[in-house]
């Protein structure tokens, strides 16, 4: 029944809140839309908690630095956004292009300054991706970006991709790992919702200068070594470590 009650609240909340953000789109700033974004999320997030019975333990804020920055996020629910868009002011997100198929969202998309890059990867996705995140960082915006470029089952990952090492190497921002556990309670985009407290945790930013091999290696490291532990932590099983799949299309 929670499960069904929050489907509802969600169509609800989504459907009036893109309408409220179409509206807002049609003014000169940029601002008005975002701040019914994120309106929007922090209503999910207490939909989440009241409807879905899943409470979100948001740790480590304080580890976020001043100014621009990027936000790594260990992606294993649909959920994920809306906890990172309801703490992170002034953030932009980094999605693959099968979101511009849908024609309303392509225009809020462009509109909000969400980073569109071709899903199958490659030169020209990165390409496209340094382009587009050199307008977010020349306006001091924060980039959400999700390393696996796919939702992952809870004790899993995809292979990590290297266009947030490029970010990070050619705007010299600081990256901010992100670990969760929040798939074992609303795990990928399942209809069906599990009580309890999730936790999401931002981990200690990875300072400028790294070179590729050992920037990769510290944030999946970081990422899967912690999202492990809060796994068991939620289940109460012995820590285990994440089981690399395959990605989806390659």
């Amino acid at each position: 029944m929670r499960s069904f009650l929050f489907a509802v609240a969600y169509w609800v909340l989504s459907i009036f809140y893109v309408l409220l953000a179409c509206l807002a789109a049609l003014l000169p700033a940029r601002a008005p839309m975002a701040a019914m974004i994120r309106l929007y999320t922090k209503r999910m997030l207490a939909a989440m908690h009241w409807v879905a019975g899943i409470k979100v333990d948001l740790r480590g804020r304080e580890r976020l630095p001043e100014g621009s920055f990027i936000v790594a996020g260990k992606h294993q629910s649909w959920g994920d956004g809306f906890v990172m868009f309801a703490n992170v002011d002034n953030l932009v997100f980094v999605t693959g292009d099968h979101l511009e198929k849908i024609p309303l969202l392509r225009g809020l998309l462009r509109r909000l300054g969400a980073i569109v890059v071709d899903s199958c990867g490659g030169p020209e996705a990165r390409k496209a991706l340094s382009e587009s995140a050199a307008q977010a960082h020349a306006h001091g915006r924060r980039i959400l970006i999700y390393p696996e470029g796919h939702l992952a089952k809870a004790g899993e990952k995809f292979r990590y991709r290297t266009g947030v090492y490029y970010m990070y190497r050619d705007f010299g921002m600081p990256v901010v790992p992100v670990a969760t556990n929040l798939g074992l309670f609303w795990p990928q985009q399942d209809f069906r919702k599990h009580p309890g407290t999730a936790t999401v945790e931002f981990l200690d930013p990875i300072p400028v200068g790294l070179e590729r091999d050992e920037f990769m290696a510290r944030l999946e490291g970081a990422m899967e070594a912690r999202t492990a532990e809060l796994i068991a932590m939620a289940t109460g099983e012995p820590v285990r470590p994440e089981v690399l799949v395959p990605t989806p299309g390659e």
